[in-house]
C-alpha cells in the first residue's frame, strides 16, 4: 500500500477513530491524545498492515491496545507516587520517634519461615529475592528455567501460607 493510499484509510476512518477514543477515555483532551498517538503508532507500523485486512479494525486495536497500556502504566506510577507522599510525609515530620521493633520481630519470624522451607525451594527463592532474574538463577543453579519458576512459585505460596497462619498480615 502506498504512502497517499494510508493517508486516505487514516482520513476514513478517522472520525470513527475518535468516537472510539472518546469513548474510552471519557474526556475530550485524554480523547485527542489518544487519537494522535493511534495515528502515530499506525504510521510507525504501517509496513506490518496486510493489504486485504480490514484496516478499521486495524486502526481501532492499535488504539484499544495503547489506551491499555497507558491506563497500566499510569496506574503502576499512581501507586508509587502514594508511596512517595507518604515517604514525603514522614521525612518531614520534625518529631518522629522510630520504633522498629514490631517490623524486627516480623522480619525474624519470616526469615525462621525461611530457613524451614525446603533447600530446594528456599535456595531460588532467596537468590530471586535478592534480585536475579529466573533466568540468572537457573544459570547459577544449572536447573531448567521452568523448574526455576516453579520453585519460586511454590516457596512464596508456602511462605504465604505459613504467614497468613501465624497472624503477621
Amino acid at each position: 500500500m502506498s504512502t497517499n493510499d494510508f493517508y486516505t484509510q487514516i482520513d476514513a476512518v478517522t472520525s470513527p477513530l475518535n468516537n472510539f477514543a472518546l469513548s474510552l477515555t471519557r474526556n475530550l483532551e485524554d480523547s485527542r491524545d489518544l487519537f494522535q498517538e493511534t495515528v502515530f503508532k499506525a504510521l510507525k507500523n504501517k509496513d506490518k498492515f496486510r493489504i486485504g485486512t480490514n484496516f478499521k479494525a486495524w486502526t481501532l486495536t492499535l488504539m484499544r491496545n495503547t489506551f491499555i497500556n497507558e491506563y497500566r502504566r499510569k496506574k503502576r506510577s499512581r501507586v508509587k507516587s502514594v508511596a512517595d507522599d507518604s515517604i514525603e510525609m514522614i521525612t518531614n515530620t520534625k518529631t518522629v520517634a522510630l520504633n522498629d521493633g514490631d517490623s524486627n520481630m516480623a522480619m525474624q519470624e519470616l526469615m525462621i519461615m525461611l530457613d524451614s522451607l525446603d533447600e530446594k525451594l528456599r535456595q531460588p527463592f532467596w537468590m530471586n529475592y535478592l534480585g536475579m532474574s529466573y533466568q540468572e538463577v537457573a544459570d547459577a543453579l544449572e536447573t531448567p528455567l521452568g523448574t526455576i519458576k516453579s520453585r519460586i512459585f511454590f516457596a512464596r505460596k508456602e511462605l504465604q501460607a505459613k504467614v497468613l497462619q501465624a497472624g503477621l498480615r
